[in-house]
């Protein structure tokens, strides 16, 4: 019954017949996570990336009252050039927006749902949400959580968005059984800074290990997924202290304007790069690249050991 609600584009149909590696994308990051252009061409370059690494980008979004799993580059455009018009979409507005026809950019959360349909297990991202600052009175916590716990598939994120309360996130993500592996790192990285004060549950060194971890998981039927922590490259990270006086300011602002919901991190985010004058805009899009690569790396590696 699901299969009449999905369409994948040519590339990803016969990767899935192929059993070809495929990495899941998402399109918020095109359509409210950065301006035009410059969010095709990431987007566009995400997708290279993860071609030179030998796997297939199937980057998801809702379009005409389907699930596309796979975009052409017009469809890229599209949501690049309308933006924030178009909804910005997690688990709870996926049937609404297919009955009505609206066109959607799929967050985490709906992104793992729809990848977890077509059977793709890898989703490389650019950080996951998580609990917010604040979150024991607002009780505002990202739905990404919730997915992570019940959908089988990996993400790749450099960690959680730095805006969060990184620490009720990993407790949450330690109540819900979400393993968090860091790609050859202990501390939790921290989305646009390297390290954070908080640590993973698991090192590990390379792809294939992680890719074994993965496979064994499933094989095991331990529901849920996992997160891949990869720290943003090192010649991108910001500094702690600079980093959190953007973000203590772009809360405060926020909380003035009354801005809540789904409308926070895309205000955050922006307004964390104004702040810091565009660098904050450069870390992300380096962290993105990096998780595309790591990505690819995995999905071949996990496509070596189901042919087994």
């Amino acid at each position: 019954m699901q299969e009449k609600y999905l369409s994948y584009s040519t590339e990803v149909a016969d990767a899935i017949e192929n059993k070809l590696p495929i990495v899941a994308l998402e399109s918020t990051i095109i359509s409210h996570g950065m301006p035009y252009p410059e969010n095709v061409r990431t987007a566009q370059k995400c997708e290279e990336i993860i071609r030179d690494g030998s796997a297939i980008p199937a980057t998801i979004a809702i379009l005409n009252g389907k699930l596309k799993i796979g975009l052409s580059n017009e469809e890229i455009d599209f949501l690049g050039k309308e933006g924030r018009k178009i909804q910005k979409t997690s688990r709870r507005d996926i049937a609404y927006n297919v009955a009505n026809k609206i066109n959607g950019a799929t967050t985490v959360s709906a992104t793992m749902y729809i990848a977890s349909l077509a059977k793709i297990l890898v989703f490389a991202t650019g950080g996951i949400g998580g609990v917010h600052r604040g979150a024991e009175t607002t009780m505002d916590i990202s739905a990404d959580l919730e997915e992570l716990a019940m959908t089988n598939v990996a993400v790749i994120s450099a960690g959680a968005k730095s805006i969060l309360d990184l620490g009720l996130t990993m407790e949450y993500l330690e109540t819900k059984g979400v393993p968090v592996i860091g790609y050859k790192t202990k501390a939790l990285p921290a989305f646009y800074c390297a390290k954070s004060d908080f640590e993973v549950n698991f090192k590990i060194d390379t792809a294939a290990e992680i890719a074994k971890l993965i496979h064994t998981k499933f094989e095991l039927g331990l529901d849920g997924g996992l997160l891949i922590a990869n720290p943003v490259p090192e010649s991108m990270s910001m500094e702690k202290d600079v980093i959190d006086g953007a973000i203590n300011n772009a809360i405060s602002e926020m909380n003035i304007l009354g801005i809540t919901g789904k409308e926070t991190t895309p205000y955050l985010l922006s307004k964390i790069a104004s702040i810091t004058k565009g660098k904050s805009l450069e870390s992300n899009i380096a962290l993105v690249y990096n998780n595309c690569k790591l990505g690819a790396e995995i999905s071949v590696e996990i496509s070596r050991l189901a042919g087994t």
